[in-house]
């Protein structure tokens, strides 16, 4: 059976490393808020190129807590309308609508199921005030014309970058683009922890120090809070964990570029649609390599009869998510198409050219 993704793997490849940072955490003493969370936050700051880093929870958390302190901060305000691409996982609407904004869904394009930048300036309005870009499947959704857009506009650009570690937009990292973004550092994620994490990275003093004291329950210092604050912390052991995969994160996503360059080579049949390759290769690291199908289910039942695991990313958008009723009534066709023909097929760091030969095999032969 070829996984879809090996995590177990992974890990081994830097396992005596991962094994020694656990070690120098249990023998610390000290799990929360230490020495390893300053140090992974100052080495990813610089990797990606801002003043800050902030450790989080999760991805999510780092979404809603960019928002928050965005609003504490006068900055934001509640009912303010947030542009966001309807072809993303839950998690980024789930972030806007927590705090009381308004996403405003912007379909994807035909070519690569990115944000349809063309699609923006018809939706702004004098509620607009910030555009949540999403770096889907590992690929930059950043642009010029988005770079025009926001300057014209007076648009916050928020990334949520979950799933773009290391991409590149020209000379700069996904994540430095803007007024702030997102990581995710859940355990399939290009820079993965041993459980879930998060971080916010920005170049702005006062949104980084906010958004410090609220994740630490709203306190300016200890017992003091300025903030009904929530407790979302990166702890020491994913901190340390990361601090020694973040080593390998350009040469892991480099082969994910290797296979996701012999899947565009070789996958020919005329019943599967690949999104357009980037415009150069380190505009994506291919946390993800989707596929489309109008037969998706007849398809994913064919590679898993030849021993392929796949999935699917994602099955239901976000606008037709029963707890998003109220936007039941929009219509969004390529992202309603994306959401009912993707399928994802395996692609990481461990996956050998053998195994990409035999995925081409099974995709290849497909009939449906």
């Amino acid at each position: 059976m070829i996984k879809f993704l090996d995590i177990q793997k992974i890990t081994a490849l830097q396992q005596s490393e991962i094994n020694a940072a656990l070690t120098r955490v249990a023998e610390s003493g000290w799990y929360i808020q230490g020495k390893e969370l300053a140090t992974f936050e100052s080495e990813y700051a610089g990797y990606i190129g801002t003043k800050h880093c902030v450790g989080c929870g999760t991805g999510l958390d780092a979404i809603s807590l960019i928002l928050r302190a965005s609003i504490e901060l006068g900055t934001l305000c509640e009912g303010d309308e947030i542009l966001v691409p309807a072809n993303t996982f839950i998690a980024t609407i789930l972030a806007i609508t927590e705090n009381r904004l308004k996403p405003v869904f912007i379909d994807a394009n035909e070519e690569n199921w990115q944000i349809d930048d063309l699609l923006l300036e018809q939706h702004i309005t004098p509620r607009s005030r910030a555009l949540l870009l999403v770096h889907l499947y590992g690929q930059c959704a950043y642009t010029e014309h988005i770079r025009t857009l926001c300057e014209r506009h007076n648009l916050l650009l928020i990334e949520d970058n979950a799933q773009a570690h290391g991409c590149q937009f020209a000379q700069q990292k996904t994540g430095s683009l803007g007024y702030a973004a997102a990581h995710s550092f859940y355990p399939g994620k290009n820079l993965g922890a041993l459980g879930d994490g998060g971080a916010i990275t920005t170049n702005n003093d006062a949104l980084a120090n906010t958004i410090r004291s609220i994740a630490n329950y709203g306190q300016s210092e200890k017992y003091v809070c300025t903030y009904q604050g929530v407790n979302s912390r990166l702890d020491e052991i994913q901190a340390a964990v990361l601090s020694v995969k973040l080593k390998q994160l350009d040469n892991f996503n480099n082969a994910r570029r290797t296979i996701a360059e012999y899947y565009r080579e070789h996958i020919k049949n005329q019943h599967i649609l690949i999104p357009a390759a980037p415009a150069e290769p380190c505009n994506h690291v291919y946390h993800l390599f989707p596929v489309r199908c109008k037969y998706r289910s007849q398809l994913q039942a064919h590679l898993k009869e030849c021993g392929i695991e796949t999935g699917i990313h994602y099955p239901i958008p976000p606008h037709r998510q029963h707890c998003y009723s109220a936007y039941h009534h929009i219509s969004l066709p390529v992202t309603e198409q994306i959401h009912d023909e993707e399928l994802s097929l395996p692609i990481s760091p461990v996956l050998t050219i053998e195994e990409a030969r035999r995925v081409v095999e099974a995709v290849n032969s497909f009939k449906p």
